[in-house]
């Protein structure tokens, strides 16, 4: 069903595109043919993808993936800036009928309401490759009274979205590290999504993530990419890359902080459900000691407020390309940044480290989270 919706609106703004165009042009029948081929084959990139990425051609199905999800992304921004033009185009009209005057003046010609935001999506798509490489460090600092006294500061660096596999390789994921080793951690974890389709070719990618070694150890927790990219192969991957998966489970390390890890939805569409509900796995955890619950996408469940002092979260990106970060905001409450809660909680949803399907982000930059708990003698505040 997913699939079914995802290329239905996939083909109807490729058809949208194509109206806009033929509009703007004056086009032969035989050239019109020509370009909705050329349009239902680019609709179609993401199935040849996986297609060639299953039957092992992995050259050809990293070149398809590039450019294919880098014109989806130019595609979708046409779009929106073409809706935008639209809209004023309504103004425009209103303004005609509501002043009774001709305002002819400052109507768009077909030609003009395609090259306009063509040139703006050209514009906003280097735009956005070019902030997709720029990893940046987001620092909070939370102040709480149940680190030990003979710890001042707990450094806990997060990693989230990082949708490791055709595009996001090993140039990318160094950036990423890099941020990662300067920061100096003392517990690296992954909020899920570490892998993204089939990753029988990531070699080398593990290996990168072994050279990180934080003095507390590093934690993970599967998101809804690891099952479509196979769970067993995908879990294997983040085991060898040095992480303690968590599913339903939660570790006391060295008495300084509790880490519990949840399982994500999308398990239960593979059957692959751990079982254990969240109220169930925070209501085990001792209260006495910090509690960092690791969730992969960010609702908060209200029967555990209280039972968790800070979730850390991803999966939405902040829309990765705006304007859909606007669309997020409406199913996520708090789809990106720092959030108090209720009860002495807290939540942090990441906007991602990686990219998933096109490479790039518009007014969403990567990030690698920085938490610094803090010890205070008072209770938890930010």
């Amino acid at each position: 069903m997913f699939l079914i919706i995802f290329f239905f609106l996939y083909g109807g703004v490729h058809l949208y595109a194509f109206l806009r165009f033929r509009a703007a042009f004056l086009l032969g029948v035989p050239f019109q043919l020509v370009l909705l081929l050329a349009m239902a084959a680019l609709t179609l990139t993401p199935f040849f993808v996986r297609l060639a990425e299953k039957h092992g051609y992995e050259i050809l199905a990293r070149w398809l993936s590039f450019g294919g999800y880098l014109w989806m992304g130019v595609l979708f921004l046409f779009f929106s800036w073409s809706l935008a033009l639209d809209l004023y185009r309504i103004v425009i009209r209103t303004g005609e009928i509501l002043l009774h005057q001709d305002l002819a003046a400052f109507r768009l010609s077909p030609r003009l309401r395609f090259l306009i935001p063509g040139v703006l999506a050209l514009g906003s798509a280097l735009y956005g490759y070019y902030e997709a490489l720029s990893i940046r460090a987001e620092e909070i600092t939370l102040q709480t009274s149940k680190l030990p006294e003979s710890l001042d500061r707990l450094r806990i660096v997060q990693i989230s979205d990082v949708h490791l596999g055709l595009i996001v390789r090993e140039d990318r994921f160094g950036k990423i590290l890099r941020v990662v080793s300067r920061a100096q951690p003392d517990i690296l974890v992954s909020t899920g999504d570490l892998v993204d389709g089939q990753i029988n070719g990531l070699p080398g990618l593990a290996e990168m993530l072994q050279a990180i070694n934080p003095r507390f150890g590093k934690y993970a927790i599967p998101g809804n990419h690891e099952y479509y990219a196979g769970f067993r192969q995908a879990a294997d991957f983040t085991v060898r890359s040095g992480f303690t998966m968590l599913r339903g489970e939660s570790v006391s390390i060295d008495g300084l902080v509790t880490i519990a890890g949840v399982d994500d939805p999308a398990g239960g569409y593979f059957h692959e459900e751990n079982g254990i509900s969240e109220k169930e796995l925070l209501s085990g955890t001792s209260r006495k000691q910090f509690t960092l619950l690791l969730k992969h996408r960010p609702f908060v469940n209200k029967e555990c407020l209280g039972l968790f002092d800070l979730q850390l979260s991803g999966h939405v990106h902040k829309g990765q390309i705006f304007p859909f970060g606007l669309f997020t905001k409406l199913y996520y409450p708090v789809h990106a940044g720092f959030s108090v809660l209720a009860q002495n909680s807290h939540l942090y949803v990441s906007r991602g480290s990686g990219t998933w399907g096109p490479p790039i982000r518009v007014l969403s930059p990567p990030e690698v989270t920085v938490i610094d708990l803090v010890r205070h003698p008072r209770r938890a505040t930010e």
